[in-house]
């Protein structure tokens, strides 16, 4: 049997979860239908906490360097400033948002993975596949006409929304689209009322104009059209562009040439598993959503990065515990889910027509978001830094103020969780915990242990930056058995574990 994973789908998901097989060392192939890339925008934001990810493969330095960093959000309803989120004191390495074209995000991607000589093939199409319980077997068409058929162990699939792999599998994909049209545009634009590092949403009666800064005198425009009735309607030409904006927006902002225009509705789905036997769906072909707050992209890659080391851990022999691959569903599904719910409430709220309603909005809103404990909240869910896995099947015991699954904050001065070519787990322990006993599982830790981050106790953090385990000083034991399990097959207890030391 082949550990070769083929990954079909060669975008931001794909490449991602590509590039983090391979700098693990595990076999890949990554396909697309597609012959050339697009040298459209198309999502342009990328996250704090994708950032912090992608830095474990030394990916995000280049892309900050060809991007344009966003400290800002404001909401202005009529003429009026109504509120503002700040992202500059969000506890990250980089705190800010990164507007960067996906067609640059592809090509650094790319070139980061054809350093492991596993750049992407285009021009290659699934055609059929089936699996067994030692692989999967896939029949592949080149664009010049030639089939092959191969024995891969594990099939990824990162073909977007209207995923044929999804299809195959006979996965629904569970929701509803949203009844209002909408267009964007990428235009050079002059008069912005805020600096290059702000974005600013217009809330109007008409419905909601938005502008993302990408570059000096250049602007993502997205704007509400009309409710949406048959075919999808042409972009609005230029003059049509302007008119929205002067009417919703500030008649001192001026469109010049588009670079680019799109129309699209919005849809809010997502599959009942991100798993068909060895068969995993990630990104765009397990959930879909409105593209309120801009996560769409990040969701899919932190989807692939989430799924990367476990599956790279079973692959070399690393890991036999089953409940590590289904940790993935476990772990990623409700993620997808709450940010489905979000955008979704967000996308509400900046549609609302009825002018009662949207004066209660305003009122609300302004109000809301002046607390300190919303604005934490929002500033969280959209740099996507408290995202976690508290329900996770793989935590273990938690003691003191630190709790599993949550996200461990990169430091500035240290090496990346899971950075490297083996998916090794971090140990973090105050001086009071002594050394490590000689049975603990040097293949699965990295060596080289770390001061701990909070208290005098041990804590074991994952390759994806979050914790594992958080033990007592000197309790050496309980990460030895965490370790054991995972290796050796079985689940981990987190409440027998708990129970143990509760006392």
């Amino acid at each position: 049997m082949t550990d070769t994973v083929l990954i079909v789908g060669a975008g931001p998901v794909g490449l991602t979860m590509a590039l983090e097989l391979a700098r693990y060392q595990v076999p890949v192939r990554l396909i697309d239908k597609m012959t050339k890339r697009g040298d459209t925008s198309r999502a342009i934001a990328i996250w704090p906490r994708t950032l912090e990810l992608l830095d474990r493969a030394g990916a995000s330095a280049e892309l900050i360097a060809l991007g344009n960093k966003v400290t800002a959000a404001n909401i202005i309803a009529g003429s009026e400033p109504m509120a503002r989120v700040q992202f500059d004191d969000v506890d990250t390495p980089y705190p800010f948002a990164l507007m960067l074209p996906q067609s640059d995000t592809e090509a650094v991607l790319e070139r980061h993975l054809e350093r492991f000589s596993a750049p992407s093939e285009l021009g290659v199409e699934l055609i059929t596949f089936t699996q067994d319980a030692d692989g999967v077997t896939a029949t592949l068409r080149h664009a010049d006409g030639r089939v092959e058929a191969e024995k891969f162990g594990w099939l990824i699939a990162c073909d977007g929304s209207h995923s044929p792999i999804r299809h195959s599998l006979g996965l629904s994909f569970e929701g509803g689209t949203m009844g209002t049209d909408w267009a964007l545009g990428d235009f050079h634009t002059t008069g912005s009322p805020y600096p290059l590092n702000e974005l600013f949403t217009y809330w109007h009666e008409d419905g909601p104009l938005i502008f993302f800064p990408m570059a000096p005198g250049r602007y993502r425009v997205i704007a509400s059209l009309a409710p949406s009735n048959g075919a999808m309607p042409v972009p609005p030409s230029p003059e049509a562009f302007q008119a929205i904006v002067d009417r919703r927006g500030s008649r001192n902002i001026v469109l010049g040439d588009a670079v680019w225009t799109s129309t699209f509705r919005i849809n809010e789905r997502q599959i009942s598993t991100y798993r068909a036997g060895r068969v995993f769906l990630a990104g765009d072909a397990a959930h879909v959503h409105s593209p309120a707050g801009g996560q769409g992209m990040n969701t899919g890659m932190q989807d692939a990065i989430n799924l990367a080391w476990k599956l790279a851990m079973v692959c070399r022999g690393l890991s036999a515990n089953p409940s590590l691959l289904d940790s993935y569903d476990t772990e990623r599904r409700p993620v997808g889910a709450e940010v489905i719910a979000t955008a979704g409430r967000l996308t509400k709220i900046a549609t609302i027509h009825n002018p009662i309603a949207q004066h209660i909005r305003n009122v609300v809103a302004h109000f809301a978001l002046g607390l300190s404990p919303v604005q934490q909240a929002l500033k969280g869910s959209m740099t996507e830094i408290s995202i976690g896995y508290h329900d996770s099947p793989l935590n273990d015991i938690a003691s003191g103020n630190s709790q599993a699954g949550k996200r461990m904050r990169p430091l500035d001065d240290e090496i990346p969780y899971g950075a490297g070519d083996t998916p090794r787990f971090t140990l973090r322990a105050g001086r009071a915990s002594g050394e490590p006993t000689p049975a603990l599982r040097s293949d699965l830790v990295d060596p080289a242990i770390r001061p701990a981050a909070h208290g005098a106790g041990i804590e074991l953090v994952r390759p994806d930056g979050y914790l594992a385990v958080s033990a007592a000083a000197r309790d050496w034991a309980s990460i030895e058995t965490y370790l054991d399990r995972l290796a050796k097959g079985s689940r981990p207890r987190p409440h027998d574990a708990a129970l143990r030391h509760a006392g």
